[in-house]
């Protein structure tokens, strides 16, 4: 059984869904987000010039994970200048709907690679996103 975190919330992200789904809109209760959705090619849409729920979860992760790993490099003491996250969000059939994957490419320049691997694994066990997905998604991680 899946041990559950209790989380007393320092902030609240509130956004609404309206329209057509995957091809309407969503905003933030602040209106900093404010989109248009737009279903992709790839999954039989129309494409367009909106965005899409993967690619606003890769943003909310890199950026997350980013944090995380700063995080983690200034508890050791370690500078990290230039670094950066790529996250690559997949979306596919998975039994009889669908299912996510999640690529990270971390990319620590002028660090020992295996002190990179070392930052990015205690980076992984503590940033919100990936406690969220461990053990209900496929999380890749590569130091670049």
């Amino acid at each position: 059984m899946k041990e559950t975190i209790t989380v007393e919330a320092l902030y609240v992200a509130r956004a609404t869904s309206t329209g057509a789904g995957r091809q309407g809109h969503v905003r933030s209760d602040d209106g900093i987000i404010d989109y248009d959705l737009s279903m992709p090619k790839e999954m039989g849409g129309a494409g367009g010039t909106g965005t899409n729920p993967e690619q606003l979860f890769a943003a909310g992760y890199a950026a997350c994970f980013h944090n995380a790993l700063l995080r983690m490099a200034r508890m050791a003491k370690v500078r990290i200048p230039g670094s950066s996250v790529s996250a690559e969000v997949g979306i596919g059939r998975a039994g009889e709907g669908f299912g996510l994957a999640v690529t990270l490419v971390i990319d620590i320049p002028d660090v020992d690679h295996a002190q990179a691997q070392e930052l990015v694994a205690a980076a992984h066990r503590v940033c919100p996103y990936s406690n969220a997905t461990r053990g209900n998604i496929d999380v890749e991680l590569k130091v670049a």
